[in-house]
């Protein structure tokens, strides 16, 4: 199997025609970013988990069920800035791009997501630059998440910078539908043809992912009042 690259000869891959120097020096800059990127994230996935137990203490049922993170691939990195027009430097990345580190949360139900997303959003070191509800306002395809942009100090050996991270909550229907829909209109190139017939099929089983979010949530509103019945 083929081993997996380095941010750093990724970008000496990719900046073959350049100079020497400016390969060596890029290729170090580049690969110092990644790596507060990654350090920002890690510390988005502590706070979730830190969030998670405190939140398994009063309750049966912890309201995350996993956390995913990765890193954008300096590949994906280089055609987003190319789409925008912009260039393909280190502080193009770091100025335009809020993707690069990114959390995924998956959630039981829709109020964990936003249970978890205000108690996130109330930490004092965190700051919102962005948040997008395509739970309440699904995309047209019919996808729907939390989609937040934060921005979060990291503390190094000799400076503090902010960096910024994508966080996604989810619950697992939702998840579910993305990854299929990812899978199948994505990871193939589709012709217009078949875009146009699967489109319909696609946007009724969001629907159906939607209406099955909704009534887990209802029978668990319907269990947690019972159980608050019972104590009184």
């Amino acid at each position: 199997m083929e081993e997996k690259q380095s941010i750093k000869q990724q970008l000496t891959n990719m900046l073959a025609e350049r100079s020497e120097e400016e390969i060596i020096e890029t290729a170090q800059k580049g690969a110092t970013l990644m790596s507060y990127y990654k350090c920002a994230m890690l510390e988005i996935e502590t706070k979730f988990k830190v969030l998670n137990e405190q939140f398994s203490l009063g309750r049966e049922q912890n309201p995350i069920e996993s956390i995913k993170v990765r890193l954008k691939s300096m590949q994906s990195i280089r055609e987003k800035l190319s789409r925008r027009g912009l260039p393909f430097t280190v502080e193009s990345i770091e100025k335009n791009l809020n993707d690069v580190a990114g959390v995924r949360v998956i959630c039981g139900f829709h109020d964990d997501i936003y249970l978890l997303a205000e108690c996130l959003l109330r930490q004092d070191d965190i700051k919102l630059i962005e948040m997008k509800d395509y739970i309440k306002n699904p995309k047209e395809n019919g996808y729907r998440s939390m989609h937040i942009i934060v921005e979060i100090p990291i503390f190094l050996y000799n400076e503090k910078r902010f960096m910024r991270v994508e966080i996604q909550l989810r619950t697992i229907a939702m998840e579910t539908w993305a990854n299929l829909e990812h899978r199948l209109r994505y990871k193939k190139a589709l012709n217009e043809k078949q875009l146009e017939k699967t489109a319909d099929l696609l946007n009724e089983c969001a629907q159906l992912s939607e209406t099955l979010d909704h009534k887990m949530q209802l029978v668990r509103d319907i269990i947690e009042a019972e159980d608050d019945s019972d104590v009184m």
